[in-house]
C-alpha cells in the first residue's frame, strides 16, 4: 500500500475567533498505481488534503503511512517523501524560480545528490516526457505560454522519479486543446511509468475521462470514494453540495426519462455514444 491515512484531521488557527476543521478523521488507502481524482468544491478541504500527502502540512491529529512508515515518526526523512511524492501546484509560477528552463527542471535532482550531468540527463527526459523540446532549455521559464508552465513544472517534479504524482488543478485557465494535451501526457506517463497519480480537478468531465476512482470531499470529509460511474450514479446529492456530473450523465438521465433504454451509469462520451446509439437500434430508428 503506498499511502495510508489514518484518523487525520487538520484544524487552521486552532483554539482562536478564526478555527476551521479543514479535516474531519479522514481514513483513505491509496494503492500504488492508481489514478485517482479528488473533487470537491472551494473550501471542501481537498487541497489540504494533498498538502498532507507529502509532509507540506502537519495533521492536527491522526497519523499517514508512505510505504508502511509513518512519516511522522521522529526520525522520518521528510526530504526523502518529497523526492516520493511530488506535488504540482495549481499556479506553475510558483514553482518557476531559476533562469532558464533547464537549470528550473535540473534543481529537485541536484537537491538528491546527482551530480550536474546526471541531473540534466534526469531534466532532459523529464522535458522530453511533457512535450518540451530542446530549444526551450535555455529560454526564461517566465517568457513561456501557460501551457508550457504547467509541462516545466510538471517535468520539475518528474525529474525527481516520484512514485506519486499529484497534480492540483493542473490544466486551470488552458484553453481545451491545452488541457487535452497536457491530461494526455499525465495518462501516458501514469500508464507507462506505473506512477500513482492523484488529480485534483473540478472538471468532471476530465475526471471521468482520465481516473479510475473517485474521491469527493465535502466539509473536510470524504462524501463518496468508488469508480467514476458508482460516484455519478449520486449527481444528485453531488449537485447539493456544489459539485456536478459529466454532462452527458445529464443527457443519458434525459433520454431514459423520455422512455429510451440507455446506461444512466455512462459518463464518458464513448460510453454515452455507444448506449444512444444502442438504444436508436432497439427502437427501430435509423441516425
Amino acid at each position: 500500500m503506498s499511502i495510508v491515512l489514518e484518523h487525520v484531521s487538520y484544524t487552521y488557527s486552532p483554539e482562536t475567533a478564526y478555527e476551521i476543521h479543514a479535516l474531519k478523521d479522514v481514513n483513505l488507502e491509496i494503492p500504488d498505481g492508481q489514478f485517482i481524482g479528488l473533487i470537491g468544491h472551494t473550501g471542501s478541504g481537498k487541497s489540504t488534503l494533498v498538502q498532507h500527502l507529502n509532509g507540506l502540512v502537519r495533521a492536527t491529529s491522526g497519523h499517514i503511512y508512505f510505504n508502511g512508515e509513518d512519516i511522522y515518526a521522529k526520525d522520518y526523512d521528510m526530504r526523502r517523501l518529497r523526492g516520493k511524492v511530488g506535488l504540482v501546484f495549481q499556479y506553475p509560477e510558483h514553482q518557476l524560480f531559476e533562469v532558464d528552463v533547464l537549470s528550473d527542471v535540473c534543481f529537485g535532482p541536484k537537491n538528491q545528490g546527482l551530480s550536474p550531468e546526471e541531473a540534466k540527463e534526469r531534466a532532459r527526459e523529464a522535458l522530453r516526457m511533457v512535450g518540451i523540446s530542446e530549444e526551450y532549455e535555455k529560454q526564461s521559464p517566465f517568457e513561456l505560454s501557460g501551457g508550457q508552465k504547467r509541462r516545466v513544472a510538471i517535468a520539475g517534479v518528474l525529474a525527481m522519479e516520484p512514485e506519486v504524482l499529484i497534480l492540483d488543478e493542473p490544466t486551470a485557465g488552458l484553453d481545451p486543446k491545452g488541457r487535452d494535451e497536457i491530461l494526455d501526457e499525465i495518462s501516458y506517463l501514469h500508464k507507462e511509468r506505473g506512477i500513482t497519480v492523484i488529480l485534483v480537478s473540478h472538471s468532471m468531465e476530465d475526471v471521468a475521462k482520465y481516473v479510475e476512482r473517485i474521491i469527493v470531499m465535502n466539509q473536510g470529509e470524504v462524501l463518496h470514494d468508488g469508480a467514476p460511474r458508482e460516484v455519478f450514479r449520486h449527481y444528485k446529492e453531488l449537485e447539493s453540495v456544489g459539485l456536478a456530473a459529466p454532462q452527458v450523465t445529464y443527457i443519458v438521465h434525459t433520454l431514459k426519462d423520455k422512455g429510451f433504454d440507455v446506461d444512466g451509469d455512462a459518463t464518458t462520451i464513448e460510453e454515452a455514444k455507444e448506449t444512444i446509439l444502442e438504444a436508436f437500434r432497439k427502437k427501430g430508428r435509423k441516425l
